[in-house]
């Protein structure tokens, strides 16, 4: 089967939260993504999912908002889930560089994420402290990462605050 990658439509909402609710043990990701639609940190166009050739969602990756320092804004990927049955076989990295591809596309600078870097490296994601980034997690630094977009100046720069959403998870 094929996979393809396009922003993700309203009506996909439930199909979303289900890929969420395979991929992990809890319900925390998928409340995540349901809280974040909610939220003024929300940029519909920045919601990916991947689907199979017969129109179901298989992965979904999100970029929001979040502030960075003294005013700044970046954008926070997080969470990335791929449906059990699909995983290591290229989705997450395809969902992943068609987030990245779109976030570019609409001149943003920077994005953050926390997570492995053996997997974020991939993408191009290096310790955030290069781009004088530092996030609000007790992480050894090279799980806080960011990737600056071909718009990416050398600002923002400081301490990054994620939306409500983040916190209450």
């Amino acid at each position: 089967m094929k996979v393809t990658t396009r922003v993700e439509f309203p009506d996909d909402a439930p199909a979303t939260r289900r890929v969420h609710m395979a991929a992990f043990p809890g319900p925390d990701e998928a409340d995540l993504v349901d809280a974040l639609r909610r939220d003024p940190a929300w940029l519909p166009g920045l919601s990916m999912v991947a689907v199979d050739d017969g129109g179901l969602v298989v992965g979904h990756a999100l970029l929001t908002r979040l502030r960075v320092g003294d005013g700044g804004k970046a954008l926070a990927l997080a969470p990335v889930a791929v449906a059990p049955e699909w995983q290591r076989q290229g989705v997450g990295e395809l969902v992943v560089r068609a987030a990245l591809s779109a976030a570019e596309d609409a001149g943003e600078k920077l994005v953050v994420v926390l997570g492995d870097p053996g997997y974020y490296g991939r993408f191009g994601f290096a310790p955030a402290g290069q781009h004088e980034v530092t996030g609000p997690f007790e992480v050894p630094d090279a799980y806080f990462q960011a990737l600056a977009l071909p718009a990416y100046d050398g600002v923002p720069r400081g301490l990054c605050r994620y939306p409500e959403p983040f916190v209450a998870v």
